[in-house]
Order: structure tokens, then C-alpha cells, then sequence
């Protein structure tokens, strides 16, 4: 007889009477014994204990150093040999950081390069830990502080992995580079890129200014020169220099040369030392010129006239013809091929005051014809005119002189102008005038609001121009027209706007260079592709005016103006101080 055993105390969390003693659908067998295989199943996995550490005694799981996570950091230190303080040098005047052995790199606060740089100078440190994690801690700006927080891990007692965060604290140091040390003597360069136009306008000089500015090209400039027919600009390296005559070849037509002098060798090491001078020349041709084309030129340029104004001149040199509205462009290589000179330049006017003016239809474009201005863009339309003008010197004669002009769109009767006539003070037909050019009294005619014109008379100087002396009197215009003019003290007073300057050394202040920048200013109002390649920040000390006061001067919109920057407060709200200063 098989005696039956009272069933065992369940496990924790299963309790006896939630197990039926008998199971309908197992017929025949018994209960109690079904229930001690299930116990037996349950205890089969074996359950970890806990061990006692070697030193404090406290219950601790298993590990290989049998001791606890206070009593290992206590005993064990895995940053030991890492230095919590170290130096970093930075040269406040270029903001550069020093990443030995002596390469200066720019680095922002926080940012990654500034983080590898500091990691990198305890790199041989950190070879026996395991960086996991690391990162900055904000520091005050002008505190000359970095803080970097590491999260290192090692491998310590009997294979057990210990993980520590700690902080290093690096100290920035001032000390200037060696760039900066050539700057600051003033007479130390390899490079110099020297830049001439021979025109008595510098127009083309101040745009080439605040295309500089714009694209940031003055930054690796050791020292900026002026000289009375150009820019001198100094590098410290031969690539500086080159960067900048690549950029000038591509913003205005130029050509250019270079040389180079040996100043010093090592035959030992096979090192040696030269400076170079690259040699940019710009074309002669300024904005508002009369110029004179060679006839092979005039007849590639769709054969235009020889007689052309320069409207323009960016990276090509951009003439109208007066007479048709006939455009074209002419680059630097077709412009030394075919070279040509400035027959007047904007100081050569004179005063006159138009009688009558009355707009011309379109002609018909002969086969063989260029492009013309009042077809191709928005900003180059221009409305074909005949004027009939007279000298205000004049006004109690009836002498009067007939131009075609491309003014149409702005000239009226009854408006005075500033500009040149061309008149017949001599027998063109004569051996004599034909030959010394005595025949031709060429002229600038620039229309103004003010009722006033200044004259230059040609009649008693001579031309000497290869290209005028051989053209026919009849295809010589009387009178070129070039632009209107405005009154100047007004245009000043209200202009709301102002440009920004390179900083250079000046050889000697010309008079008349203060009335070339306003005409160069008053250009930019006028002319609107050229004020898209210049910056132009807006002049807080002058109020805008309203759109009423207007007489019909060109002005530029605030929509077209920069907010100049001026950094007054720091990040922390104090008064304003460089961050890295004593």
C-alpha cells in the first residue's frame, strides 16, 4: 500500500490551494505527486549570492576585486598620471590658438576644433584609459579659462572595469604668432601685389574697394599702401598673393606680370628665400569716358561706331555707341590686343542749357548689328534722342549745337547741363587740321538740375589720338552726351548711407580725391548693377526723408542697405570688452 505524503510548502509566490488536487481531464492519476515534479522543475536554476567586501564588510554581488565601489575608488585612482592643469596659448591678435609644434589654428569657444586641441595635449595621458565621454563646462568669457569634463574608464584589480569623471582645467596664455610679429614690424613681407590704373579718375579703384571688402580679401594683408596711381599690397606668403591677382584678374580687365629676387640660401639644407612682386595693370578706361575704338574693333563689335561712352566698367568695360544704342563688352585680352585710349575724362565739362529735345523711333539694326540697350536688360535701357544745346557763356548769341544722345529717358527742354561740346572751329577738309587734329573740339555733355553747365573747349588743344585723326569729320559727333547731373550738396546732405574703408597708409591727400569719392557715391545711386557687388550699410546719424521731397535725384532704397555691426556688450551683459584682454 503506496502511503500518500502531505505536499511541500509552495514557493514564494504561488500559493497550495491555487492548485487543484485532481485534474478532470487526467483520469487515473495522482494529484500530490504532480505537484512535487512542478516544485522540483521550479528550483532547478541556481541563484547568485552575495559575498562580503574584503574590507568594509558590506554585501556586495560578486565581483573579481571583491571589494565595494566606495572601498575601489578609495584605494584606486585610474586618473593618476592625467594633469588637471594645463596652458594653452592664444594670440589676441589674430584669435588664434597655438597647436603645437607651431602650426596657429582659429578655434570658437566650445566649438570641436578647440576640443581636439585641448584633448590633443594630454593624448600621451590618456594612452592607459579609455575615454568615453568628454565635453566643456561654461566658463565667463573673460575669465582665460577652459574647463574640459573627461569620463574615463580602466581596468583595475582581478579584471574588474572601473569608470571615473573628472575635470581639467586649462589656463590661456597670451602670446603673439609670428604673423603677427611681421605685422607689427611693419617692414617684413614676401609677397607684394602692386595694382596701377594710369587715369586721373580713381573710380574704378573705389569699386575695386568694396569688392575687396566684400569678399574679405584685405584679411591676410600685412600692409595696405597708396600711391598716387594705385595700391600696394603686401603678404606675408607667395599664395596670398596670388589668391588676390587671381581675384583682381576676374573683378576688373586687367593683365598682369611677376618677379621674383633671391634674398637669402641655405646651400646646407637647400633652402632659399625670395621676394616676389606680382605687377596688376587695369585697363585706362574709367566710368564716363569718351573713348575712340580702332576701326578692326568697332567692326568685330557688330560695326559700331568709334565714337563710344563708357557707361560701365566691372569685369569688362561696357561701351554704348550714342548715335544707334548700339552696346558692347570688351575684356581685358581683347582690350591689350586692341587697345585704344580716353579722349576726355569728368573734369573736362562745361555748361550749357538744352533749347529743344525730342525722342528718335528705333531704327532698323543693319545685318550684322550688335545688341542694344533698350532691348537687352532692365538696367541698360536707354531711349535714343537728338537734343539741340547751347552754352550758357553764349546766351546772347544764336549759336547753338546739334547731338543724338542715349539721354532720352531723362533730358528735357529747358534743362541745364554739365558737359563738352564738339564744334567745328576750324576747315576739317584743311591738310593741317586733318593731321595735328586742331579740326576736332570734342566734348562731355552731363545734364544737370541746378540750370548751370560747365564748358571745355577743344578748339585751342590738340587731340592726339592715332584713331580720331584718321576718322571722317562726317562720322564725328558734335556733342557726346554722358549722364545727368544733380545738385551735389543736396544729394550729400540727404544721403542715409554710408560705405566702408580699407585701412591703408597714405602717401600724400590729394584735393580732388574727396570729389572723386562723392562721384563714385553718386554713381552707386545711379547705377543699380553696380550697387549689387558693393555693400552698403545704413547711416543711423542721418533720418530718412520722405518720398515727397524727392526731385528726381536716383536714391537708394533701405531695402538695399546692411545694418552695420557695433558690439558694445559682451556675452554676459557687461560693458563691452575684447574677451581675451588684461
Amino acid at each position: 500500500m503506496i502511503r500518500e505524503r502531505a505536499p511541500a510548502a509552495p514557493p514564494s509566490g504561488r500559493c497550495a490551494a491555487s492548485l487543484p488536487l485532481s485534474s478532470p481531464s487526467s483520469p487515473g492519476r495522482n494529484p500530490a505527486l504532480l505537484l512535487a515534479m512542478e516544485y522540483l522543475a521550479a528550483h532547478a536554476g541556481p541563484t547568485q549570492g552575495n559575498v562580503l567586501c574584503c574590507h568594509c564588510g558590506v554585501a556586495i554581488p560578486p565581483n573579481p576585486a571583491n571589494m565595494c565601489v566606495g572601498c575601489l575608488r578609495a584605494r584606486v585612482d585610474i586618473t593618476e598620471g592625467i594633469p588637471k592643469q594645463l596652458g594653452v596659448s592664444f594670440c589676441k591678435q589674430c584669435e588664434r590658438y597655438l597647436q603645437p609644434p607651431g602650426t596657429w589654428i582659429q578655434c570658437a569657444l566650445e566649438s570641436r576644433e578647440l576640443l581636439a586641441l585641448c584633448l590633443k595635449k594630454i593624448k600621451a595621458s590618456l594612452s592607459k584609459v579609455r575615454l568615453i565621454d568628454a565635453g566643456f563646462i561654461w566658463t565667463e568669457p573673460h575669465s582665460k579659462r577652459l574647463k574640459l569634463k573627461l569620463t574615463v574608464q580602466k581596468e583595475v584589480i582581478n579584471g574588474a572595469v572601473l569608470q571615473q569623471v573628472f575635470v581639467v582645467e586649462y589656463l590661456i596664455q597670451s602670446q603673439m604668432c609670428e604673423d603677427c610679429h611681421r605685422i607689427e614690424a611693419k617692414d617684413f613681407w614676401k609677397a607684394v601685389v602692386q595694382v596701377r590704373q594710369k587715369t586721373l579718375h580713381k573710380k574704378t579703384f573705389f569699386y575695386l574697394e568694396q569688392l575687396i571688402l566684400k569678399h574679405r580679401l584685405h584679411q591676410n594683408t600685412l600692409r595696405i599702401k597708396e600711391i598716387h596711381d594705385g595700391l600696394d599690397f603686401y603678404y606675408s606668403s607667395k599664395q596670398h598673393a596670388q589668391k588676390m591677382v587671381d581675384f583682381l584678374q576676374c573683378t576688373v580687365p586687367s593683365r598682369s606680370k611677376s618677379s621674383q629676387r633671391l634674398t637669402s640660401h641655405d646651400i646646407h639644407s637647400n633652402v632659399y628665400n625670395y621676394k616676389s612682386t606680382f605687377s596688376v595693370e587695369i585697363v585706362p578706361v574709367c566710368k564716363d569716358n569718351v573713348v575712340c575704338l580702332s576701326p578692326k574693333l568697332a567692326q568685330s563689335l557688330g560695326n559700331m561706331s568709334q565714337i563710344c561712352v563708357c557707361i560701365r566698367v566691372t569685369s569688362t568695360v561696357h561701351l554704348i555707341d550714342p548715335s544707334t544704342l548700339q552696346i558692347a563688352e570688351i575684356d581685358g585680352n581683347t582690350y591689350w590686343r586692341y587697345p585704344f585710349n580716353s579722349l576726355f575724362n569728368p573734369k573736362q565739362l562745361e555748361e550749357f542749357i538744352v533749347m529743344d529735345i525730342s525722342r528718335v523711333q528705333e531704327k532698323k539694326k543693319p545685318a550684322g548689328a550688335g545688341a542694344r540697350s533698350n532691348k537687352c536688360f532692365s538696367f541698360l535701357k536707354h531711349t535714343l534722342a537728338e537734343a539741340w544745346v547751347k552754352k550758357t557763356s553764349e546766351l546772347n548769341t544764336d549759336h547753338q549745337y546739334f547731338c543724338c544722345t542715349h539721354l532720352g529717358h531723362i533730358l528735357n527742354p529747358g534743362d541745364l547741363v554739365l558737359g563738352s561740346v564738339l564744334f567745328l572751329g576750324f576747315d576739317l577738309n584743311e591738310p593741317f587740321c586733318r593731321s595735328s587734329g586742331l579740326g576736332l573740339t570734342a566734348g562731355i555733355l552731363v545734364m544737370g538740375l541746378h540750370r548751370k553747365l560747365e564748358r571745355f573747349d577743344l578748339a585751342n588743344c590738340n587731340l592726339n589720338d592715332e584713331f580720331v585723326n584718321k576718322m571722317s569729320p562726317h562720322n564725328i559727333p558734335d556733342v557726346v552726351l554722358i549722364k545727368k547731373s544733380y545738385d551735389r550738396v543736396k544729394r550729400q546732405h540727404r544721403r542715409n548711407w554710408k560705405l566702408k574703408e580699407l585701412e591703408r597708409d597714405r602717401e600724400g591727400m590729394d584735393t580732388d580725391d574727396e570729389r572723386q569719392y562723392q562721384d563714385f557715391l553718386e554713381d552707386l545711386e545711379e547705377d543699380e548693377a553696380i550697387r549689387k557687388n558693393v555693400n552698403i550699410y545704413r547711416n543711423v546719424d542721418i533720418p530718412v526723408e520722405s518720398d515727397t521731397d524727392d526731385d528726381g535725384a536716383p536714391r537708394i532704397s533701405l531695402a538695399e542697405m546692411l545694418d552695420d555691426l557695433h558690439i558694445s556688450e559682451d556675452a554676459t551683459g557687461g560693458e563691452g570688452a575684447s574677451m581675451m584682454t588684461e
